[in-house]
């Protein structure tokens, strides 16, 4: 009877292995006859010296893989099948603190299974605190890889995050940013040019979706791409790596957030398209500073690492008109003998709080665009919390302003090359086209004079932002000189819910006195640091004529 409890007890301290390979680390590497290697064995749970835990991972030969006391060791799944365990430890002469490890696969997923849970026994009866880990893989760098609720559970609503993360799980969605070459082709070729900063490197993918910026850092040559993905892109991001084996060796799927994941190095590159409309849209800027925070080296490099705001007053009566005329349908004062009246007031507003986004004509700017400036590698994720940024323009025309019209732009620093990629007006056309906040009150202008106002971004727990913009100017005319009156216009808007116009840019007549200029040309110019605090300047045209339509005004 002992026996067989002896026996029972046995079986459930050993787990054979189908493969031990050690892992490789850029402070530690494996001894020349284990580089590469792999081979069967067993893992086995013991108590050590003073009946301390300890887990002993030992090759089919009995040679010892890994033998560690288990309250130094992280164990983390990889994969249905696969695990790894990491160690501490320090190096005495040189008083460096290093990790090793090893990979280790099991036979099946029920011996998988069965081995974490007597992991989490065996912490738990020797009151070690237990790792947490998320089926599906996630990879240890010291820490646990789930709390309890995650910093990014606490911020974003569920329903918000669950339609986010189905969003970007489906393969159409990744398709439509995929075949935007301006956006892919950029980030390839500023990981291709800068193979340099790539090459025997680190890289983390922060939101992978698809791992297409994985594969192409493994193509600039990077020593282990970690591509962190949390929605279910994850399973085809792994089919697509493992369909490209040369390169897809060198790459980690991990199905996760990165605010909760863990990794078992720390990454000499980030990479991630982290931008929304807006650039701020999705508040997924905040994800990739906390993987900085989290994964990335004191002086690795992140790609991209610079974002801009653009902003530009514009006059564009046929979309204020367009806008305004959608609340038509509630000044009925007879619908199946129903008034509607009482509504289009507030009907009015409401489509005035919607964001447009479509490509618009650079002509219909009025004034010189300035930038608010986002450094990836300084800013702290709770300055992305609140935005606030003062407006100040000059108009180089007599116009009625219908609002602010904005766009951003992204600098990947590499060491070789530096490029932007651009969603400027008049720009190659991307997915993320532009954005305008209309006011439903507009305001009047004449050539040279100052219009001030701001723009004051506030974040929601619907991974987006509350728009708040004021644009004022001083009222022109007889006796407005003497008087200083101010002529201010506000709105609020949705970030969450644009309205997609997407047309393409209206076609503008160029007067015989205009000649066409070129715009912005931010894609291969070497920027210097102190470039980003000068404004950019663009060729103002003369815009459309105005429109009467003072009675739209009066009726809302």
């Amino acid at each position: 009877m002992e026996d067989s409890v002896a026996m029972q007890k046995r079986k459930h301290r050993e787990f054979a292995l189908a493969s031990i390979s050690e892992l490789c680390s850029s402070l530690i590497p494996p001894p020349p006859s284990e580089a590469g290697s792999s081979s069967p064995g067993i893992a086995r749970f013991a108590s050590g010296d003073g009946s301390l835990p300890e887990l002993q991972i030992l090759r089919e030969s009995n040679q010892v893989a890994l033998n560690v006391d288990l309250r130094a060791a992280q164990i983390f799944r990889l994969g249905p099948v696969q695990s790894v365990c990491m160690v501490e430890g320090s190096d005495a002469g040189k008083q460096t603190s290093y990790s090793r490890g090893v990979a280790i696969q099991f036979r099946n997923e029920e011996d998988s299974e069965a081995f974490h849970c007597v992991y989490q026994q065996w912490k738990k009866e020797f009151n070690v605190q237990v790792d947490c880990f998320q089926p599906g893989g996630n990879l240890p760098n010291g820490t646990n890889a789930i709390t309890s609720k995650s910093k990014f559970d606490e911020k974003i609503e569920s329903s918000s995050a669950k339609m986010y993360f189905h969003y970007y799980g489906q393969l159409l969605h990744q398709q439509n940013m995929l075949q935007d070459y301006v956006r892919t082709g950029t980030y390839y070729a500023a990981v291709i040019e800068n193979r340099a900063d790539f090459m025997g490197r680190v890289v983390v993918d922060v939101g992978a979706g698809s791992g297409i910026l994985s594969l192409f850092a493994a193509q600039a040559g990077a020593k282990h791409v970690y591509a962190v993905e949390a929605s279910e892109m994850a399973e085809y991001a792994r089919k697509l790596i493992a369909g490209n084996p040369i390169l897809g060796q060198r790459i980690t799927v991990i199905k996760g957030k990165v605010e909760d994941v863990e990794l078992p190095e720390k990454a000499d590159i980030l990479i991630s398209e982290p931008m929304g409309t807006l650039l701020v849209n999705e508040r997924m800027l905040e994800s990739y500073v906390i993987a900085r925070d989290r994964f990335l080296t004191p002086h690795g490099k992140m790609f991209p690492s610079v974002g801009r705001i653009h902003m530009a007053p514009f006059s564009d009566e046929y979309l204020f008109v367009e806008i305004a005329n959608k609340a038509l349908f509630w000044q009925q004062q007879n619908y199946f003998g129903v008034d509607l009246t009482p509504l289009h007031g507030t009907a009015f507003q409401g489509y005035f709080s919607q964001p447009v986004v479509d490509a618009f004509d650079p002509r219909l700017l009025v004034a010189p665009p300035s930038f608010h400036v986002i450094d990836f590698n300084k800013i702290k994720e709770e300055e992305l919390y609140e935005i606030d940024i003062p407006l100040r323009f000059i108009s180089t025309v007599g116009a009625r302003v219908h609002g602010l019209a904005c766009w951003f732009d992204v600098l990947f620093n590499g060491s070789t090359v530096q490029r932007w990629l651009t969603t400027a007006p008049g720009s190659p056309t991307t997915h993320w086209y532009q954005l305008r906040c209309v006011l439903s009150q507009p305001i009047y202008v004449m050539a040279g004079q100052e219009i001030t106002g701001r723009l004051h971004l506030i974040a929601h727990n619907a991974q987006s932002y509350t728009i708040y913009l004021t644009l004022s100017a001083k009222m022109w005319g007889p006796g407005a000189e003497q008087g200083g009156i101010l002529q201010t216009s506000s709105c609020k808007l949705d970030l969450k819910e644009p309205y997609y116009r997407m047309s393409q840019p209206q076609v503008y007549p160029v007067s015989q006195d205009q000649q066409p200029q070129s715009l912005i040309q931010t894609q291969d110019v070497n920027i210097q640091s102190q470039d980003l605090d000068e404004a950019e300047l663009m060729q103002q045209p003369s815009p459309n004529s105005c429109a009467q339509i003072d009675s739209l005004m009066q009726n809302a």
